[in-house]
């Protein structure tokens, strides 16, 4: 499957905004690493998420699992693809890509080899890739039935 296919140029740009803005509400007092992610919904809503850390550190939620969190409260457990930006001080200076807890939190709702993960610095600099390339050999639902 293309990847252009999933989703529009337009609406990567979207995204992106979206998780750029995300970083604005980032509680991060600890890291002072800001990350903001957008994650987009079959029915085409999206869900901004930032994240939140804790002085207790273990108990911190990312960005990306806020946004999956805010859906699934919602009623929506059908993802498409997810932009992820996020930068010490709030200042983008590479690509943030999505830890390891993040990539199973998103292997639980969707199809890897279809759903997009998005990585920015801008609307105009950004990689994007299938949750199967980022996560590979993944343990998923489908390895549960029976």
């Amino acid at each position: 499957m293309e990847k252009q296919s999933i989703v529009s140029r337009s609406i990567i740009k979207n995204l992106i905004r979206d998780a750029i803005s995300g970083m604005d509400q980032s509680y991060a007092p600890y890291s002072y690493f800001k990350v903001g992610a957008a994650l987009l919904t079959r029915k085409k809503n999206t869900y901004i998420g930032c994240n939140v850390e804790n002085a207790s550190f273990s108990i911190t939620n990312c960005a990306e699992r806020t946004a999956i969190y805010k859906a699934v409260s919602e009623g929506e457990k059908e993802f498409v693809a997810i932009a992820i930006a996020g930068g010490p001080a709030g200042v983008i200076t590479g690509y943030c890509p999505p830890c390891g807890a993040c990539r199973q939190a998103l292997r639980e709702f969707v199809d890897p080899k279809k759903f997009l993960v998005i990585l920015a610095k801008s609307t105009e600099d950004y990689s994007v890739y299938f949750l199967e390339e980022l996560l590979p050999l993944s343990f998923g639902p489908d390895n549960l039935e029976k």
